[in-house]
């Protein structure tokens, strides 16, 4: 444990601004590990006191992780690290085994589920007969507490009867159904938040988001979801291998 405070030591003979040091080695210690996703920073006080620096450089470094979307601010709380995703876009998984993968504790608020008419787009994209039914669902995907997303799923009432019967994870419920998610396009785009989406995720009207819209596909080649997920893109980084 003390280890990681010594990393965080600025060295007082570099060139480098001490803020810059000390922001740069808080960067590194997270992505290492030695700092949990969702873990409480100490105060800028003890901070300052354990790395021995003032207490203006350490609120300059943690002002510039908070811009950088590596540390959060929660008013009356204190400064916790942010739990951020790398996803990678050549791998088929779904978010809650993805966050547990991540040792994130992951969870979802339903805002709605039921049983609907299809709409023209889910008709054409479902491959669905016009007016066919459709199990809706809109919901909240949490890490550690944290709004990463927010989800609308739609899928035929073939796949998916009882909306009702969907647990912690879709693609899990979909398994069980001997129904499973194969393969799947998604689409990127970027937009800006709508009130109602804004109030939704902590972020204000009009931030960014990321908007990934997902077709999955059973083993059939049966079109059987049709997803939009909109992102904080300041929790999320999506990573793509390429080769030559």
């Amino acid at each position: 444990m003390e280890n990681r405070w010594q990393d965080l030591t600025p060295d007082a003979s570099s060139d480098t601004p001490l803020y810059l040091q000390l922001a740069s080695r808080l960067a590194k210690a997270v992505h290492a590990g030695n700092w949990a996703a969702g873990e409480a920073l100490p105060s800028e006080r003890t901070l300052s006191e354990r790395v021995g620096v003032s207490r203006i450089t350490a609120r300059k470094a943690i002002a510039l992780l908070v811009e950088q979307g590596l540390i959060r601010r929660v008013r009356g709380a204190g400064s916790f690290i942010t739990p951020r995703v790398e996803d990678p876009l050549s791998r088929l998984t779904g978010f809650t085994r993805k966050m547990e993968q991540r040792g994130f504790l992951p969870d979802s608020i339903w805002l709605d589920r039921g049983v609907r008419a299809a709409n023209r787009d889910e008709t054409v994209q479902l491959g669905l007969s016009p007016g066919a039914a459709v199990a809706s669902l809109r919901r909240l995907r949490r890490a550690d507490g944290i709004v990463m997303a927010v989800e609308q799923s739609t899928l035929p009432v073939a796949v998916v009867p009882d909306p009702l019967a969907i647990g912690a994870s879709l693609y899990r419920y979909l398994e069980e159904r001997g129904t499973s998610v194969v393969r799947a396009l998604q689409h990127f785009r970027a937009v800006n938040a709508g009130v109602e989406t804004a109030r939704l995720m902590g972020v204000a009207p009009r931030a960014a988001l990321l908007v990934i819209t997902r077709i999955g596909y059973s083993a059939d080649q049966r079109a059987i979801e049709l997803t939009d997920t909109y992102c904080r893109d300041d929790y999320y980084d999506f990573v793509a291998e390429l080769h030559r």
